[in-house]
């Protein structure tokens, strides 16, 4: 689906989607009402309305398959800026174990990280531009300024271990959510997706044919229902874009002064 729709804030979202859908209610209404003559009225009527709930469940299983993927996309979005976050934090709570000096240095690149991925990164992946081809700087120089540290003792050996191991956790937690940043519905899913609710409507239409107070009325309803499971899932299809979306807000508040400047 485009990025424009995407980016669109929900209430114009759903304005477009509705508006498409019931378009091409509308337009299937319209095919039918004027293919409808007397002879062709009596071939429509004798479809079977049987087939109505077997579109039904097929397009509900379309709709089931399709939330699932976005809403475990959404879920590994969420868990991998937790878990960032939480390794983030952990590395400057483990900084007070370290000399003031390098304890200060570190905090400065922790901080740095945070305003890079919250300032640059979260666009990027908003376009789905996102790369993993380089480490983020701040980050890197911190697990290099880590390891080549000299241990003054048991407790700062342990406490650089342990800040190396947080850092590494917060690398790996960065690649999984630039690697969700890239996930979507694709374009086969979506036109699956509404031929399916399109031959729904068209079997309404040809089974309505004689009426088309009821036609119509079971129509907006079916595509009602249609304009609904698609605005769902557009809003939520990819995970850092739009306005339903994973914020860079548990990063900003595990290093509340940085975030400030």
């Amino acid at each position: 689906m485009s990025d424009w729709l995407h980016n669109l804030p929900v209430p114009w979202m759903a304005a477009v989607v509705f508006g498409f859908t019931y378009l091409l209610a509308a337009v299937i209404f319209a095919a039918v009402a004027m293919l409808a003559s007397e002879d062709r009225a009596k071939s429509f009527k004798s479809i079977s309305p049987g087939m109505l709930p077997v579109l039904g469940i097929i397009f509900g299983l379309f709709v089931a398959f399709t939330a699932a993927q976005v809403w475990n996309d959404s879920d590994r979005a969420n868990s991998a800026v937790s878990r960032e976050a939480s390794a983030l934090r952990a590395a400057a709570l483990l900084a007070a174990g370290l000399p003031s000096e390098q304890e200060a240095r570190l905090r400065a690149l922790l901080r740095q990280y945070v305003q890079e991925a919250a300032k640059v990164e979260w666009p990027l992946m908003a376009r789905q531009a996102a790369s993993l081809r380089t480490a983020p700087p701040a980050l890197a120089e911190a697990l290099q300024f880590v390891a080549a540290m000299t241990a003054q003792g048991a407790g700062q050996a342990t406490a650089q271990r342990e800040i190396v191991e947080a850092l590494q956790t917060a690398l790996d937690a960065r690649r999984q959510r630039i690697i969700v940043s890239h996930a979507e519905v694709n374009s086969v899913k979506w036109w699956c997706l509404y031929l399916q609710a399109a031959c729904a409507l068209l079997v309404i239409g040809l089974v309505h044919c004689d009426n088309r107070l009821a036609g119509g009325v079971a129509m907006g309803l079916f595509a009602t229902g249609v304009a609904a499971s698609v605005l769902l899932i557009a809003a939520h299809d990819r995970p850092f874009t739009g306005q339903i979306s994973v914020s860079p807000e548990p990063l900003l508040q595990i290093m509340p002064d940085g975030a400030a400047k």
